[in-house]
């Protein structure tokens, strides 16, 4: 072969390595286009997402000592379901004796009332007799529910946590005594960029999958409300950005997400468990 000839020849073969190279780019500018035209331009996605809920704390309404604790940590109760017990005793004393005082009252009350009639009392006494009643009344309902909150019971559905009392403790009014988690009710809180805000709507559909189970369970959601500051505004020591040593940092707002109580009930979540959510921010 001569040397024109192998020129000639890796003249082509350049120009057929350089063909082959323009279509892949090709190839890859269109599937880049059709992803960003179906998906990437459609979704916001983030893995800084956490499980949360609002927690019902308990706390007794009358000072006692504790005669029974019927729950401990991660039991499943009802509303009403009776948690904890306070020695009932001393309250049953006031309300045997707010009782007494309130049926003598009713009672001297109604004989006043009777012989008003007839003038053997005047206006005067059966008013006090009256303003007596009224008080041994507001005494005996103070009493009779003092005597109720001795049985402490659950607010609500859930599960128990941070349980904190032990029977024969003493206890004053508002101790915390333990939580209550509704983990029917969970929803999720996901941090996105503020760059991503402006796409993010309340009513848009979430798909959300979790570290704890894994892309095997969907769970299905809707962004119900959007956080009035960033993380950093409102920690403990928000940044200090009028400093000389200032460098921009992309914040972060949180974006409420509700969840559907069926899926939660199918497959249970714990708070503060990690999400992958994805915003379809077209809602179509």
């Amino acid at each position: 072969m001569s040397r024109k000839q192998e020129i000639v020849k890796r003249l082509a073969e350049r120009k057929k390595a350089f063909m082959v190279l323009g279509g892949v780019v090709i190839a890859f500018a269109l599937i880049f286009a059709l992803y960003w035209g179906f998906y990437g331009s459609r979704y916001i996605s983030t893995d800084n997402a956490y499980t949360a809920t609002e927690i019902a704390q308990v706390t007794p309404e009358v000072d006692g000592t504790i005669k029974e604790v019927n729950v401990v940590d991660t039991n499943s109760v009802k509303a009403g379901d009776v948690l904890v017990e306070i020695d009932p005793r001393d309250m049953q004393v006031a309300y045997d004796k707010a009782k007494a005082n309130y049926d003598r009252a009713k009672i001297d009350f109604e004989r006043r009332k009777a012989l008003s009639g007839s003038g053997s009392v005047s206006a005067e006494e059966l008013t006090r007799s009256e303003n007596d009643l009224a008080l041994a009344s507001a005494s005996f309902r103070e009493a009779t529910l003092n005597l109720e909150r001795t049985t402490i019971r659950s607010p609500i559905d859930g599960v128990v946590a941070k349980r904190q009392v032990q029977m024969g403790q003493r206890v004053r009014s508002g101790t915390p005594l333990m939580v209550i988690v509704p983990l029917h009710k969970l929803h999720v809180d996901a941090n996105f960029k503020e760059s991503e805000l402006e796409k993010i709507q309340l009513g848009q559909k979430v798909r959300l999958t979790s570290d704890l189970y894994g892309s095997r369970v969907v769970y299905h959601g809707v962004v119900d409300g959007l956080s009035g500051g960033t993380g950093a505004a409102f920690a403990t020591i928000p940044a200090q950005n009028a400093t000389g040593n200032w460098i921009k940092v992309v914040q972060r707002v949180p974006v409420r997400i509700r969840l559907e109580s069926a899926e939660l009930i199918a497959n249970p979540l714990s708070v503060g468990v990690s999400m992958q959510v994805r915003v379809d921010t077209r809602g179509d």
